[in-house]
């Protein structure tokens, strides 16, 4: 767990940050998603999952929490007739946050030409044949490429959400 953490921690402490805007309630956050998962290390499976994208799942699931906690909170407050804190409603996007560093993650594990192949296509919007071109692979290839990763991210985005 000590190596999990010293890994992990600064990765969820951004995540929590970027979700929460609020470094103590970050700190917080990242400190319940050890605990969690020191409590629940018996249900992790490294047959059917990886260390990051089990600790990610529960990452997401502290975070939502506390935005769940902190929405009711405020819901209280304007019914008890105090204004709320201004910038109180902010769009926390942490499911995107998080589907973004594990696509990330996902991408480099497809090794190469895959991962470049879908970089290219996703991030700079390239067709098929420009990045046929641009990689001076035949059109087939870079379309097998991309059928095959497709899949295989997939699946394994599949068993991302699965373990959160």
């Amino acid at each position: 767990m000590t190596a999990a953490y010293e890994s992990f921690a600064p990765l969820v402490y951004t995540i929590a940050l970027r979700s929460v805007r609020d470094r103590a309630a970050a700190a917080d956050i990242t400190q319940d998603v050890f605990v969690r998962a020191w409590r629940s290390r018996d249900r992790f499976d490294p047959e059917s999952g990886v260390l990051p994208a089990w600790i990610m799942g529960i990452c997401r699931n502290v975070i939502l929490d506390s935005l769940s906690a902190r929405t009711r909170q405020e819901h209280l407050v304007v019914r008890a007739g105090f204004a709320p804190e201004s910038g109180a409603a902010l769009d926390h996007g942490v499911d995107t946050i998080t589907d973004r560093v594990v696509l990330g993650s996902e991408l480099e594990r497809l090794g190469e030409p895959q991962g470049s192949i879908l970089k290219l296509a996703f991030y700079e919007d390239l067709t098929h044949q420009q990045i046929s071109a641009r990689m001076n692979l035949p059109l087939g290839t870079v379309k097998s490429h991309i059928r095959r990763s497709l899949v295989h991210l997939r699946n394994r985005l599949g068993e991302w959400n699965a373990a959160s």
